[in-house]
This record gives structure tokens, C-alpha cells and sequence, in this order.
């Protein structure tokens, strides 16, 4: 009988601890959480951060410049698959997150950290490594940007904030 009452306790356990986990995994399959906005951070249980260094993720855009009210094109490439990400433009200045994504790739959604659009992160946990994006500048003068991506390689894996050349702004008054 008590061997009977152990194995009942145990499956009982198991499943608990199951759908725990199975509920944290399955939260982020649909993209970042608002809590990401500001330090693009995963909030993932026992994630390990890796060095924006030894990434294999670049950011980049064929434009070093913008003027206000202008569609900078936005390219993600990587050298390896990826589950899910976080893509923003922030100002130069004061890390602000500016400007809003007019074009999104299938796979990825708009998120509102702070203006209507102004990130993109995943939609799904389909693999993902070459990404094309618009951002479009706001069009009142805000300096000079950066976009900054962060990348989950896996639920246990990730990097945070890996960063573009400065764009300039042009046409400053």
C-alpha cells in the first residue's frame, strides 16, 4: 500500500512540474513579453546571456544616413538558426526606443513598447536567420539611431542587444 501511495505521489509530481515548464515554454513561442521593452531581455527561467562578441547575428542597414520621415531598410542576418527576437531602433543619445516598423516579415509581429509599432519580436518558433524589416523615422528631428536585436537560439540560450552601426540624422535644424 505504501508503495502504491509513492508512485501516486510521484506521477502526480511529475505532471505538476510538466505543465509548469510546458506553461513557461509555451509563453514565449508567440514573441517577447512587454517586460522586454526596456533592457530586451528574455524572461526565460535560467536563460544564460552570451556576449554580444561571440554572437553570429549582425544588424545592419545599407543606409549611414536618414532624414526625418524616411524608410530605412533593416536587414538580420545570421550564420545559425534562431527561435525568437526582439528588434528596436533607439536613439544615439538617450537609448530611447524611436520610430515605428512599417514592414515585417512573415513569422514576426509588431509590438507596442512605447509607440504603436515601435518593436518587432517573433510571432512563432519557427527557425529563423536571414530577416528583412522597414523602419520608418519619425518625422520630427531625433538624432542619431542604432537598431539593437536581441536573439534567442533556444529557450536556454540567448544574446541581448546586438547592436548596428549609428545611422545619422540629416536635415537637423
Amino acid at each position: 500500500m505504501e508503495d502504491g501511495r509513492r508512485a501516486h505521489i510521484a506521477i502526480i509530481s511529475w505532471a505538476c512540474t510538466t505543465l509548469c515548464l510546458a506553461s513557461h515554454v509555451s509563453a514565449f513561442s508567440d514573441g517577447a513579453s512587454l517586460s522586454a521593452c526596456t533592457d530586451m531581455m528574455p524572461r526565460h527561467l535560467r536563460a544564460q546571456l552570451h556576449s554580444p562578441r561571440n554572437n553570429y547575428v549582425t544588424v545592419h542597414t545599407n543606409m549611414s544616413f536618414y532624414f526625418p520621415g524616411d524608410k530605412v531598410p533593416v536587414t538580420v542576418r545570421s550564420t545559425r538558426d534562431f527561435m525568437g527576437f526582439l528588434l528596436q531602433a533607439r536613439k544615439v543619445s538617450n537609448d530611447e526606443i524611436a520610430g515605428t516598423f512599417v514592414f515585417i516579415p512573415p513569422g514576426s509581429k509588431l509590438l507596442t513598447c512605447f509607440e504603436d509599432g515601435d518593436t518587432v519580436t517573433h510571432s512563432d518558433k519557427s527557425l529563423k536567420r536571414n530577416l528583412s524589416f522597414v523602419w520608418k523615422a519619425p518625422d520630427q528631428p531625433i538624432g542619431d539611431i542604432k537598431f539593437f536585436i536581441s536573439v534567442v537560439q533556444s529557450y536556454f540560450v540567448y544574446w541581448a542587444k546586438i547592436e548596428s552601426a549609428i545611422v545619422a540624422q540629416r536635415g537637423q535644424n
